[in-house]
């Protein structure tokens, strides 16, 4: 699914020396790597703070844990999604609240935040699932409107543009009070490890956090606010220093990937290509989408058989997801009624993803799209 022995091998050199940095000066956590990374991460996505983390699933935790949630708050995110999202707010003992999602962004459906909710609604969680953000126009106002803060799930789309109606630009992750991501090994900006990352514009919010990450503490021994231990090691650092600059190129492989394979799976009445909503198309002007995966819809029923098929033939493949949120056995509620969820129950059953990655050769697309039409 995804090359990173590839990949690697074309950065090999600067990841190399980086390691080595860390290894002399034995700076291990918090070292000066990390500081330079945050710095050029900043700079990158245009944000303030940028505070680095265990992994993504902490930055989810410590998000909330800094916008001062109390146990009850209802807090709203997508059904179809993977589980760290939902995972966070109940181990806080906060109340999640899931929505269905739209049938053609696989994000969440905006009639269904609006109706979900209620006076106990303090924060909405929208993921930008698969690397395409989230309608964050209708989200951003819908939040205003309720006094309800923004936590944006950006694991799968670090690097994307959101554009908003007025024309102007935000990188995924920096639109809401607070953004986080994942640098899961596979991701597009991955590291050789576990890893992650907060975002924030707000001052204040931003202290808070870097209190958190680190057992609560600004002066050694003084605990100040209830924290937790969440680093980003230095060497993770030097992984993600070494491959920043070339997140843009890594972003814009993926999308010629996914080119390739919306052309050859235009005219397949059983398949349904990947939409990217704010241009219509996979164009060359816009970085609306990043193709952390590249997920198809597969109409005739076939989709189980098509997996195996694939897998036959050494393709790989994989099913995101199997199971709706609202199935999964720890996060069953009677509050939930199948008839919410149209969309993700429809999804379980039709979508599959492709590989998807910065070292996708043309006799491979062509090899899977062969194989596929050939299949359905």
């Amino acid at each position: 699914m995804v090359d990173l022995q590839g990949q690697y091998s074309k950065i090999k050199n600067t990841v190399t020396n980086s390691i080595e940095e860390v290894l002399n000066t034995s700076a291990y956590i918090n070292g000066p790597l990390v500081h330079d990374f945050q710095a050029d991460l900043e700079k990158y996505l245009d944000v303030k703070h940028v505070i680095p983390c265990a992994n993504g699933t902490d930055a989810l935790q410590i998000a909330m844990m800094g916008l001062g949630l109390e146990q009850g708050d209802e807090v709203i995110t997508a059904d179809f999604t993977f589980a760290a999202t939902v995972e966070v707010i109940a181990l806080l003992k906060l109340t999640p609240v899931l929505v269905d999602v739209e049938a053609t962004t696989f994000n969440m459906d905006i009639e269904a935040l609006k109706k979900a909710i209620t006076p106990k609604t303090k924060a909405i969680v929208p993921v930008h699932l698969f690397g395409q953000v989230a309608n964050m126009d209708a989200i951003m106002e819908i939040a205003k409107a309720h006094n309800l803060y923004v936590i944006e799930d950006n694991a799968q789309a670090i690097g994307a543009d959101y554009t908003f109606k007025n024309g102007t630009k935000k990188k995924a992750g920096t639109i809401g009070n607070v953004g986080t991501t994942s640098f899961f090994p596979s991701k597009n900006l991955g590291c050789y490890g576990d890893g992650g990352a907060i975002f924030t514009n707000d001052d204040e919010l931003a202290h808070t956090l870097r209190g958190i990450v680190n057992h609560g503490m600004y002066t050694r021994y003084y605990h100040d606010v209830v924290g937790v231990n969440s680093r980003l090691d230095s060497i993770q650092a030097g992984v993600l220093k070494a491959k920043l600059p070339l997140l843009d190129s890594y972003c814009e492989a993926r999308r010629n990937a996914a080119r390739y394979y919306n052309q050859a799976f235009a005219n397949n009445s059983n398949i349904i290509t990947p939409t990217t909503k704010s241009c219509g198309a996979i164009c060359a002007t816009c970085n609306c989408h990043v193709f952390h995966q590249y997920t198809l819809q597969i109409t005739n029923g076939k989709r189980d058989e098509l997996h195996k098929h694939l897998l036959e033939n050494n393709i790989p493949n994989a099913i995101y997801y199997p199971v709706a949120l609202h199935a999964q056995k720890a996060y069953q509620d009677e509050r939930y009624n199948e008839s919410d969820f149209p969309v993700t129950n429809q999804l379980i059953q039709t979508v599959i993803s492709l590989p998807m990655h910065t070292e996708l050769e043309k006799d491979q697309l062509t090899f899977i799209t062969k194989t596929i039409l050939d299949f359905v």
